[in-house]
């Protein structure tokens, strides 16, 4: 029986630290509540010094295989996307829980093939979707939770990053698949399933290395809400935006990417949680109503709740914060908008 079933801590290990797993993965399961840290895997000596450096006395493996014998819980796959299937299965094979970056699998039929095997072995299987627990995302959600938008009719998303050195090339890498799987699945969890889709992209490279680099992507929702989300790496401009329009109002967002910010910067949620992952309040959104137009305070960041929540439901204490059955249709939705973006047509995926 593990800790985890025991109601003690949960203990994770995180296999992969590139910039996934030293910035958005171990800072925050340190933070978590209910979570333990015993262990991560990574075969470069130099990633492996920086882990002592990071978090001194970290245990280091140099497989997933060595990181289980030792003693988990669960794991974080946080390793370049190709290789996350084989290491998924193998972690499930094992019988332990698993935490998937996104995309967790290249197409919808393999993330399926994922959510059977884990579903066959009686195992959790979350994706790491934590933009959902962005500032400005749970600040929105917040407006809308209130009715103060009334009904919501249309929202714009757009996430621009001077950062072209990070564009991942070739056929499994692109922009869409990386930050459009954040900005896709934000949508969806705000307002619901897809019924259409269209979509543009921007394309760098030739042959193999042909990569969309920019992406506009329309969702028409099933509860009548119209998402568009936009996204590039290489035009050296920056900006984080939200627009969302409704029958009493609207509301404004002109954010910094708060928590990512900090954690480059060297900050640590685990240092100060209580402050941890609020939006400047020069950058606060605003609201606009026939009241007028007010800021809104920003309601807290957080991707440690995300850990706190998977460990919860190891612990048969809740549910799990992104369940991979539900992340497939984030999947259709970033596969349909390649094949509309190839096409120039707008196509319809079944209810």
């Amino acid at each position: 029986m593990s800790s985890g079933d025991r109601g003690g801590a949960v203990r994770i290990g995180v296999v992969g630290y590139g910039v996934g797993g030293q910035y958005f993965h171990v800072p925050f399961v340190q933070a978590a509540e209910g979570v333990e840290l015993v262990g991560i895997v990574t075969r470069s000596p130099e990633r492996a010094a920086q882990v002592q450096s990071d978090v001194p006395g970290t245990p280091v493996f140099q497989s997933l295989g060595e990181l289980i014998d030792a003693g988990v819980d669960a794991v974080t796959i946080t390793t370049p996307p190709e290789t996350r299937r084989e290491l998924v299965l193998e972690a499930l094979s094992r019988g332990v829980h698993v935490v998937a970056d996104k995309p967790f699998a290249p197409d919808p039929q393999g993330g399926l093939d994922l959510v059977e095997a884990a579903d066959k072995a009686g195992l959790l299987l979350s994706v790491f979707q934590n933009r959902r627990w962005d500032a400005d995302i749970r600040t929105l959600r917040a407006v809308i939770d209130r009715g103060e938008l009334g009904r919501v009719w249309r929202i714009e998303s757009r996430f621009d990053l001077d950062e072209p050195s990070t564009l991942e090339l070739g056929p499994t890498g692109g922009l869409l698949r990386d930050l459009g799987s954040h900005l896709v699945d934000q949508v969806l969890w705000l307002f619901g399933r897809a019924t259409s889709v269209y979509a543009r992209m921007d394309w760098v490279g030739d042959g193999d290395q042909r990569t969309d680099s920019a992406f506009v992507v329309d969702i028409d929702h099933a509860s009548g809400v119209h998402s568009t989300v936009s996204a590039t790496k290489i035009n050296r401009f920056q900006a984080r935006q939200l627009r969302v329009y409704g029958t009493d109002g609207s509301f404004y967002s002109d954010g910094t990417d708060v928590q990512a910010q900090s954690i480059f910067a060297g900050r640590r949620p685990v240092d100060d949680p209580e402050s941890w992952g609020y939006e400047l309040e020069d950058r606060w959104g605003t609201l606009y109503t026939d009241a007028g137009a007010r800021k809104v305070p920003s309601e807290q960041g957080s991707y440690q709740d995300y850990y706190s929540a998977f460990a919860a439901a190891v612990r048969c204490e809740g549910p799990q914060p992104v369940p991979a059955a539900e992340a497939i249709h984030t999947l259709e939705v970033l596969d349909v908008a390649r094949r509309a973006a190839y096409t120039g047509q707008v196509i319809e995926l079944p209810s």
